[in-house]
């Protein structure tokens, strides 16, 4: 009788640690990967386009400043990151590159996806606006 009881408590508790670790696992924040193979520039016109994204750990809000049909400026106005911050650096290659393909920051790569996904929102905004 008295295995039987350490059985079914072992049971048990596995039962709330495999819960529990599933639970965990489906709240993770997933990873967002911008891409802007559709995004043709010449269809922009010129003005200021904002921008945000949410990946569960990550919240980025920016304005992209398109003039000319490039993009001439990216502004984080929001960014609630954890150590992410280093990854504000990469709104220069964007305006660089005139592209959300660009490279993450080595140890920002939440951050920087979700920045990117954030561009990639604004310039959405902006098609079809010439």
């Amino acid at each position: 009788m008295k295995h039987t009881k350490r059985t079914i408590f072992a049971l048990l508790a596995a039962a709330l640690v495999l819960a529990l670790a599933v639970g965990v696992w489906q709240n993770l924040p997933r990873r967002i990967v911008a891409t802007d193979a559709a995004f043709d520039l010449s269809q922009l016109a010129d003005g200021r386009y904002e921008g945000s994204c949410d990946n569960g750990l990550v919240k980025v809000t920016v304005a992209v400043a398109v003039q000319g049909h490039a993009i001439t400026g990216v502004e984080i106005l929001k960014h609630d990151n954890g150590r992410g911050s280093a990854a504000n650096a990469i709104t220069a290659d964007v305006v660089r590159r005139q592209s959300v393909e660009v490279d993450t920051v080595a140890g920002a790569t939440y951050s920087s996806d979700t920045i990117l996904k954030a561009v990639e929102t604004a310039l959405a905004k902006g098609m079809g606006t010439k």
